[in-house]
């Protein structure tokens, strides 16, 4: 089965957006795994819009499933995550004003570097990630960094699917064949919603996880946050 792992970005956004604690972003997170979710996601940027950092420690007393913290490995998110010592750290090449994640890495340009930062980690028992396209030499890039995983990043499925248009997913799934051949673990996120999920889960062999925010919190405000946990979690069966 698939994990469900909950970006609890946008519901630090709302807080944010009023000032105060509410809503109560550890109380959130503890609730989202009481729910059943198997995971909780979040996102820190340096200009802390949504997530930030001091939420990051604040949510690890709480965090009894898989805690994965996304992001830019900057000095400063380096340190956030040998601190926190997460589950999972998935590597993110977010511009410093990036709205949202746009881009996979070059994982070819940026070797020597990622394999720096995923030593590192790695040395620290944090398992890693790489934030990917689904592009066969950045797989085969990704594989050479040393990495555990790759996060597949799924904006062009979901374009694609959302048009009618199911061959979509094949680079997706040529992409999980390599991953797959090279001993990589498969995530995937980036407008996964209820429409795709189960279309897309059902296509990619041995897909481990999908972090799954913008689309669930928004999907929430109409169907309840327990209800909507629940109907991915039985997609994704």
């Amino acid at each position: 089965m698939t994990k469900l792992s909950v970006n609890i970005n946008k519901i630090a956004t709302l807080r944010n957006s009023r000032g105060g604690n509410t809503p109560n972003l550890v109380k959130s997170a503890i609730d989202i795994q009481n729910f059943g979710a198997e995971g909780i996601t979040i996102h820190p940027r340096p200009d802390e819009r949504h997530i930030r950092y001091q939420d990051a420690h604040d949510l690890k007393p709480v965090v009894h499933t898989e805690y994965n913290i996304e992001g830019n490995p900057i000095k400063k998110f380096i340190d956030l995550v040998l601190e926190v010592h997460p589950t999972q750290v998935t590597l993110v090449p977010d511009a410093v004003d990036a709205i949202t994640s746009n881009a996979g890495w070059d994982t070819i340009t940026n070797k020597d570097f990622l394999t720096e930062v995923i030593d590192e980690f790695k040395r620290n028992s944090i398992r890693t990630s790489i934030f990917v396209d689904p592009d066969i030499k950045m797989i085969e890039g990704a594989a050479n960094t040393g990495t555990d995983r790759i996060e597949l990043y799924t904006e062009d499925f979901a374009k694609f699917y959302a048009e009618g248009n199911k061959e979509g997913i094949l680079p997706y799934v040529e992409a999980a064949n390599k991953a797959n051949e090279l001993d990589l673990g498969i995530n995937a996120g980036h407008d996964l919603n209820l429409d795709n999920i189960r279309f897309f889960k059902e296509n990619i062999p041995n897909l481990l996880e999908v972090s799954i925010g913008h689309a669930l919190i928004s999907e929430s405000i109409y169907l309840g946050i327990e209800n909507v946990i629940n109907l991915y979690l039985n997609k994704l069966q």
